[in-house]
């Protein structure tokens, strides 16, 4: 790319950002647009587009834009694969999903929420050991967020696994005293 049109990209990423700090989105979409017909990988311009679009509720052009992302930088973030499994997953596409979120914890294994949104695409797809230990690894990064240990407590019990499911809403009990008592009405196990 030559000078003349890097300086063009970032006077349009200015643009743009001005554009949406006065609110005017459908201005700010036109500005990403014009950067990508010059520069059809743009990272900031996808990346940034992809998100109005999902604001919007153009989920499919928001995976789009994601996927064309991930293609041009499959290395540039963790929190790129990330919404795409996010947005894979609310379009009813739990295999995709998958594969995303294991590149987003691939690129950035702390990725907490990665791990959660990884656990759910795999019990979905129907593979529980797997979905184990990806909610496993989720507490283990955020041991006091409710949501991996209420998803893992469910997996247990859904696979039998009382005990271990009942480990689990007693440790709920101690921070979060009505999610283990959801569980419990759900499960069935108290003790």
């Amino acid at each position: 790319m030559n000078t003349t049109s890097g300086g063009s990209q970032r006077w349009r990423k200015l643009q743009a950002m001005a554009w949406l700090a006065l609110g005017q989105e459908a201005r700010a979409l036109q500005v990403f647009d014009a950067m990508l017909a010059q520069q059809p990988d743009d990272a900031h311009a996808l990346a940034s587009r992809a998100h109005h679009r999902a604001q919007a509720g153009q989920r499919a052009a928001a995976i789009a834009d994601l996927q064309a992302l991930v293609a041009a930088h499959p290395r540039r973030s963790a929190a790129d694969w990330f919404n795409l499994g996010f947005l894979l997953e609310a379009d009813d596409r739990p295999a995709e999903a998958a594969a995303a979120f294991r590149q987003a914890v691939a690129l950035d294994a702390r990725l907490d929420r990665a791990w959660y949104g990884l656990g759910l695409a795999l019990i979905r797809t129907g593979q529980p050991d797997e979905a184990v230990a990806a909610l496993q690894r989720n507490t283990e990064l955020q041991p006091m967020s409710p949501y991996g240990w209420y998803q893992l407590a469910r997996l247990h019990a859904s696979r039998e696994n009382g005990a271990e499911a009942l480990k689990i809403i007693r440790h709920l009990r101690g921070f979060e005293p009505k999610v283990a008592a959801q569980l419990e009405r759900e499960t069935g196990l108290t003790g």
